[in-house]
């Protein structure tokens, strides 16, 4: 009887292995080298070198040849291409009101994606059911496009504090029932591929880096104001999250001594409890209802209710108490963010979020507060722009963030030492952990 085959052990790459076959896929990825010669040039490692890593990566499923190169005198090289579309990333942005899903190829190139109402307060199950429908109808939808494809990771932003190694939501105040809540274990138990959670406003900061205005930036500064209000930090190119996780929770610092307006979280002062979404929300049924604004007293008559959006349309109009209203949120938060300006130093500072992207009433506060109120050789070359990918900040972002770390050299090393596809993530066993950006 013939003896069964001994498995073959791994042998892992060393670190120098590694490091430059992450580079030679980093390179390729990017779009800098399309060629075995521009690889050299941009990495100086040597021809032998970069021919065994892209040999590697070939065997891997993440690259492969394309067309003749241009010819520098000699044989034309033949053009390298990143396998983009060997898999998909599954990503879905959870705001307070809404749910954004959507699948992108492995360079964040968005294929399908899907947007609807959904209250995050309905609890876990319900909220991550639908998430879950959605992620199955746009696969269908792929597939029936693009054929088989597999899914090689999920990326996942919640409207509130998430303790990212385990991607667990930590009491988060507008989330009744989902802190603890297994998010990460779920969705890899659904769909059979790694999972990260992360903060929305993370995402969002990560989605403008790697394909918004802050595209090429290092230092960067992404605040949030919708429902609520929070900040993404990006530090030398990383994203910042702190300890714990919880770094830019920018909505909870406080703003006032006065012990009247309680926020969400149950503190009183809090920048989100007098100038969020809500608050403004609250704000203007007030005025609505004392009669104070002819415009918004006509909305709650129709309507039953008075939002954020009401405000500024109203604003918009010439409506004196909501101009007030938005000048009045605008520098409340401006005052803050001058704060983190002169603290902080950063090159670009990103409005985005439902109330921010309502018109230009509410910027242009956030912007003379800050300029005013910042050191000036912190605002010397400080530019304050409004988000350029909008409400897709996040979804692209929380796809960026799973790319990052599948294309981690950890994760690299794990490819090529089991000699084992890419495209098979029950079989890259690398414990989960922050993108390396």
């Amino acid at each position: 009887m013939q003896e069964p085959k001994t498995p073959r052990t791994p042998t892992v790459p060393s670190p120098e292995h590694v490091d430059s076959l992450a580079t030679v896929l980093d390179l390729v990825r990017s779009g800098a080298a399309r060629t075995r010669p521009e690889i050299s040039r941009h990495s100086g490692l040597g021809r032998t070198v970069v021919t065994q890593r892209v040999n590697q990566l070939t065997e891997c499923g993440l690259m492969e040849e394309g067309a003749l190169g241009p010819s520098s005198g000699g044989r034309a090289p033949r053009e390298l291409r990143f396998r983009a579309r060997a898999g998909v990333i599954l990503a879905a942005e959870l705001g307070a009101t809404s749910i954004g899903v959507g699948v992108t190829d492995l360079s964040g190139t968005v294929l399908a994606e899907r947007e609807e109402a959904a209250d995050i307060a309905l609890g876990p199950d319900p909220v991550l059911d639908r998430v879950e429908i959605l992620f199955d109808e746009l696969l269908t939808e792929i597939r029936a496009e693009h054929g088989d494809v597999a899914v090689w990771g999920i990326g996942i932003g919640l409207p509130g504090p998430v303790e990212f190694a385990t991607g667990r939501p930590s009491a988060p105040p507008i989330m009744p029932g989902w802190d603890g809540y297994p998010v990460r274990d779920r969705l890899t138990a659904r769909f059979g591929a790694p999972v990260w959670v992360d903060n929305e406003v993370n995402t969002m900061a990560l989605g403008e880096l790697r394909a918004g205005s802050a595209k090429g930036q290092r230092d960067i500064l992404y605040v949030k104001i919708g429902t609520g209000i929070g900040a993404g930090l990006v530090s030398g190119g990383r994203l910042h999250r702190g300890s714990q996780g919880c770094a830019g929770d920018i909505g909870h610092a406080a703003v006032n001594d006065e012990a009247t307006v309680v926020c969400r979280c149950g503190n009183t002062g809090c920048l989100e409890a007098y100038a969020g979404g809500a608050a403004l929300a609250r704000d203007g049924l007030a005025a609505a209802q004392e009669g104070r604004s002819e415009f918004l007293a006509g909305v709650l008559e129709s309507t039953g209710t008075v939002t954020a959006a009401d405000i500024s349309r109203a604003a918009q109009s010439g409506d004196r108490t909501s101009v007030e209203l938005l000048t009045r949120a605008g520098r409340l938060i401006g005052s803050l963010l001058a704060t983190l300006v002169s603290f902080y130093n950063p090159a670009l500072v990103i409005i985005g979020g439902g109330v921010a992207a309502a018109g230009d009433l509410l910027l242009a506060a956030v912007r003379e507060s800050v300029y005013r109120r910042s050191l000036p050789l912190a605002t010397r070359e400080l530019r304050i722009a409004r988000s350029t990918l909008s409400d897709r900040a996040g979804l692209v972002g929380a796809a960026f963030m799973v790319i990052d770390e599948l294309f981690a050299p950890e994760r690299l090393a794990h490819w090529v030492a089991a000699g084992s596809p890419a495209g098979a993530p029950e079989l890259v066993d690398v414990p989960l952990r922050a993108p390396l950006l």
